[in-house]
């Protein structure tokens, strides 16, 4: 590439709002995108009132289902349809858009995930006892899929108590405190809410990532352990407000090779973590005390695994479907 063609490709960069649009990126359909998509998915496609479009996020959606939301909108939610400015061509060129992967992986960071921390409705503003009459160790919180709300039913008459509106494709089921009061939702776009079930009110939230695949609550109610996808990062939050308290990259020990977080789980007994990663080798424990990962090595990836009552060992399957077990032995801290 001569200057001057870099140069021309660089304006076009600026004009359309995103480093996306030169070399693997079709500037056509990133213009697209920019013009009616980004005011609501934001300008490198990481989501803001609308969710991120990036084909980790997209993964339940399949091709013509996007088409179709792209021209008819999406019902009770605010996406409008597009079929009177879009042509079929048009909307052929931003699916095709929104399903390839950007140029450069985007990345979330501590200032970002700080920047998004919302406390609504500090602890002392709030009722200490329930504003309903139902048992509050009683109740059903049933996630509404299709509209992106949540209900809480009273669990002796299962009669709706309240419903409340929700981030979009909750992911990985709610999680709730010992004593029952805050349960706490985690997005497929990364967004963590915290929820207090007493005053029926969403109390706080922050994007902890890009695209999330599960939390955990610790056993005293203190820290929330968020597994993200994108980027490759545990986020821990003080579980009171939702604020930053650490941020870990996964990578591997011996090499730069980052990894996806398929899942984070509590170990009471333990008082730690468990991290599943999926491109290391690895399964990590992190204490309480100080989230500093211990490292299991493992002879290959583990999809999926669960815990002998003793939380002592860890039992999983590997890829190649041969059943593995780890001893989990007493924390000794490295890095």
């Amino acid at each position: 590439m001569n200057l001057k063609t870099r140069a021309i490709c660089i304006g076009l960069s600026a004009l359309i709002g995103t480093a996306a649009a030169c070399g693997n990126e079709p500037t056509a359909a990133s213009a697209l995108y920019q013009k009616h998509c980004q005011q609501c998915h934001g300008s490198q496609r990481l989501g803001g009132m609308g969710p991120a479009l990036l084909p980790e996020n997209l993964q339940r959606l399949n091709r013509k289902s996007a088409a179709k939301v792209i021209l008819e909108g999406r019902p009770a939610t605010q996406m409008p349809g597009f079929s009177q400015v879009l042509s079929n061509a048009d909307t052929e060129q931003l699916v095709n858009f929104i399903y390839r992967p950007p140029v450069e992986t985007p990345q979330w960071s501590a200032r970002e995930i700080a920047a998004t921390q919302k406390d609504f409705f500090p602890k002392k503003q709030l009722s200490s006892s329930p504003v309903f009459t139902a048992d509050p160790l009683n109740l059903f919180i049933v996630v509404e899929q299709g509209d992106h709300h949540a209900t809480v039913l009273d669990g002796d008459t299962f009669d709706p108590i309240h419903r409340f509106k929700t981030h979009y494709a909750l992911h990985g089921g709610p999680k709730y405190t010992s004593d029952g009061r805050f349960v706490y939702f985690a997005s497929r776009d990364g967004w963590i809410s915290k929820f207090d079930l007493y005053n029926l009110k969403t109390v706080a939230e922050v994007r902890a990532g890009i695209n999330t695949r599960n939390i955990a609550v610790s056993s005293d109610g203190k820290i929330v352990a968020v597994a993200n996808y994108l980027p490759h990062s545990l986020v821990f939050l003080n579980a009171e407000d939702l604020s930053l308290i650490d941020l870990i990259t996964v990578k591997a020990e011996k090499s730069n090779r980052s990894s996806r977080v398929s899942a984070v789980y509590n170990a009471p007994p333990r008082n730690s973590f468990i991290a599943a990663l999926k491109d290391i080798a690895e399964v990590w424990e992190i204490p309480y005390k100080n989230l500093r990962p211990r490292r299991i090595q493992c002879q290959d990836f583990l999809d999926d695994f669960f815990f002998d009552p003793s939380y002592r060992y860890l039992i999983g399957t590997s890829r190649d479907n041969q059943p593995t077990a780890s001893k989990s032995t007493p924390p000794t801290h490295t890095h």
